[in-house]
């Protein structure tokens, strides 16, 4: 398989807008302020946009996207036609193939995580008083740590790429000492046999 210069923009693309998303959904982080109800003497919580759990589901998905078209293309390095055999291509293929999968499912979950903690709201307290009343609000960070891996998915989808296009035999194998031999023939060579006239 040789190097696709499309395929390699379309992954990076997809990473890159996705980091943006998970950069954009760290800056968006829902906050939350403790309000008195003018009603009664109980306290509640108002929380500011969502925008950073919409963010983060787009990074979530455009980050699956770009794994589903690089595993795609290479068949996930299991259904392939084959690797050359004991090569360093062979071993960065593989090495980078499963840095790849670690950094993408650890960007996947801290988005799919992050995306569901700031969609949780504390609507309303029963507390009256409302001085110890906590607001659950998604950690400072968590984001952030889905950006970077998404980075770190990026590089390892980029070398994996690279190195399994480099390993890549395309379902042929060089065969070596293998095959019929050339040698000499067991029998006798016989005259050549006249045409009568």
């Amino acid at each position: 398989m040789a190097k696709s210069v499309p395929i390699l923009t379309c992954v990076t693309a997809l990473h890159l807008i996705a980091f943006v998303f998970a950069v954009g959904a760290e800056r968006r982080r829902s906050s939350a302020k403790v309000v008195p109800d003018p009603y009664d003497e109980r306290t509640y919580c108002v929380y500011t946009t969502d925008a950073s759990t919409v963010y983060g589901l787009i990074a979530f998905g455009l980050l699956l996207l770009s794994q589903t078209v690089l595993n795609g293309v290479t068949r996930c390095l299991c259904f392939g036609k084959g690797l050359l055999r004991g090569t360093s291509s062979t071993t960065c293929a593989i090495f980078f193939f499963v840095f790849s999968w670690i950094s993408f499912l650890g960007a996947e979950a801290c988005l799919l995580a992050g995306s569901a903690r700031n969609a949780y709201h504390t609507k309303y307290r029963g507390i009256f008083g409302g001085d110890d009343l906590s607001c659950a609000t998604l950690r400072k960070g968590v984001f952030a740590a889905g950006a970077a891996l998404t980075l770190l998915s990026l590089l390892g989808s980029i070398f994996y790429y690279w190195a399994h296009s480099r390993a890549d035999t395309g379902g042929w194998e060089k065969h070596q000492n293998e095959g019929l031999g050339m040698t000499s023939s067991s029998y006798a060579q016989q005259p050549p046999e006249f045409e009568k006239a």
